[in-house]
């Protein structure tokens, strides 16, 4: 059974028409790539699965149910996570604070609470840990690289135990050195059997990382195939329209 599945979902704003009847399925442990080029609505997709937006039209079914996302915290009670290509970070704190900004541990008794650094630092560690990283949880954010900075957010979306991860553009304006290291990351997600969506401009990332390509042109889905049976090359003509659909 798929993870996630879109049926049919279109979202227009006012008399813009983003998306056009767009249906797609994700299974546990995949990653997708989703591309296309800048207004195809990539970003407006992955919004409304994160549930920043309704769809006008369309049905989205989580592990076979169908849902209605209100807000963003209905998509992550459902186990649905998303790193923005802002990250989200706040660079005078550490990686740990960071992992558990909004959602921090405290100790205490009734309402006498205080912040349990402790705890947040040792379970912060343990998710650098599994994710191979090298990012130390009393690290400041501000000096570190970019991929360490994915590293956190990546982390922070593993204290929910989601199911699905939406990553934005996670390899964009970092060194080559760096984006290897993403790709390491979103591999870990995929072998905890954790579905990722990977919207990317970069050809070569998607190609190294993902199972399945879905390619949207002016909103709509004209391609969706394994990337076994594509090719950079068909990839390029479909965004740009020279090749119709695949």
């Amino acid at each position: 059974m798929s993870v996630l599945e879109l049926s049919g979902v279109s979202k227009h704003f006012g008399a813009i028409q983003a998306l056009t009847d767009v249906s797609l399925a994700l299974s546990a442990g995949e990653v997708l790539g989703l591309m296309g080029d800048n207004g195809a609505g990539k970003s407006t997709l992955v919004k409304i699965v994160a549930g920043n937006y309704p769809p006008s039209a369309g049905s989205i079914r989580i592990g076979g149910e169908q849902v209605a996302f209100h807000k963003p915290a209905d998509a992550r009670a459902q186990g649905i996570e998303i790193v923005y290509q802002d990250l989200a970070l706040c660079d005078n704190l550490t990686a740990a604070e960071n992992v558990y900004l909004g959602r921090e541990l405290t100790r205490g008794f009734g309402p006498l609470r205080v912040l349990n650094y402790r705890a947040m630092v040792k379970r912060a560690g343990e998710l650098f840990a599994e994710l191979k990283s090298e990012t130390r949880p009393r690290d400041l954010v501000r000096r570190m690289s970019g991929g360490q900075r994915q590293a956190v957010a990546i982390a922070r979306t593993r204290l929910t135990d989601p199911r699905i991860v939406l990553m934005d553009e996670p390899t964009a304006a970092i060194s080559v050195r760096q984006v290897a290291e993403v790709l390491n990351l979103i591999r870990r997600l995929r072998d905890h059997g954790i579905a990722v969506v990977l919207i990317s401009h970069r050809m070569p990332d998607v190609f190294a990382v993902a199972d399945r390509i879905v390619v949207l042109r002016r909103g709509a889905k004209v391609a969706d195939k394994a990337v076994a049976q594509s090719s950079p090359q068909e990839v390029t003509g479909l965004i740009t329209g020279a090749i119709e659909a695949a």
